[in-house]
């Protein structure tokens, strides 16, 4: 039995990540945390819930109660919004084809003024974008022109939809912007209208250095960790750790 899977509520703990210290690859250690059966998954820019882990497809479904759907808009500046530690970014990055809309980003925002060096357009990602968005009975009571004229022809837009990619850090605090909301498509089938959107953040993960590693320590029934430095993998081999696989004899 892998001595490092485990459980929170009804989501399987497995490599990558880990519940325990040791356990799981160094790019994700305290990552995750169980509280009350809820797993919660911790980076620099806030909490968010973990719905699922789909190990087969190497991604994360994430919740953030402060973010905007397509039922309510949150402003203010209290979501977490979406920020990468650098050190991690080569491990975790949301997906390709997940949308984040800005609402309410003021006339210096970045967004408008050059990011960076140049203006940043605002366009759909896979298929979603502001213009649909703005069909959400959320924006009913509060109108565009509450939040920016740009739907109206000048000034900055009320919403503005990038990739992650574009931008590298959803901050609203740095890009002057009252709220957000994210989503993402899981199929290549285009999605009739928001109010069908999967609203999320989804993202993914990848440990490619590590896989041979890995699938040599777990065939001889180990399990993969890391030392005590926090960052050269090892194989957790029952009552001892190898720095190959369990058949090895390359104890540590």
């Amino acid at each position: 039995m892998n001595s490092c899977r485990s459980f929170c509520g009804n989501i399987t703990i497995d490599y990558p990540f880990a519940l325990r210290y040791g356990c799981g690859h160094p790019g994700f250690k305290d990552l995750l945390h169980c509280i009350n059966n809820v797993l919660m998954f911790h980076i620099s820019s806030g909490s968010y819930r973990v719905l699922d882990i789909d190990y087969a497809y190497q991604a994360l479904t994430l919740q953030e109660p402060n973010m905007s759907t397509c039922d309510t808009l949150v402003l203010g500046g209290q979501g977490n919004g979406f920020t990468v530690e650098p050190w991690r970014a080569p491990y975790m990055n949301p997906a390709p084809e997940n949308v984040f809309m800005l609402i309410g980003c003021s006339a210096m925002s970045p967004l408008f003024q050059g990011f960076p060096g140049k203006h940043l357009p605002c366009k759909n990602v896979s298929g979603m974008g502001c213009e649909e968005y703005y069909g959400c009975r959320a924006w009913d009571g509060l109108g565009h022109n509450r939040l920016g004229s740009g739907y109206f022809g000048s000034g900055p837009p009320a919403c503005c939809a990038v990739p992650y990619e574009a931008i590298k850090s959803i901050n609203l605090t740095k890009l002057e912007c009252e709220g957000y909301s994210s989503a993402y498509s899981l199929a290549p089938i285009r999605l009739n209208g928001p109010s069908n959107w999967a609203y999320g953040i989804r993202v993914k993960f990848w440990v490619k250095e590590s896989e041979e590693f890995c699938g040599a320590c777990e065939a001889t029934g180990g399990a993969c960790g890391y030392g005590l430095d926090g960052i050269k993998q090892i194989c957790m081999c029952g009552n001892s750790n190898s720095t190959s696989n369990c058949d090895s004899g390359l104890l540590v």
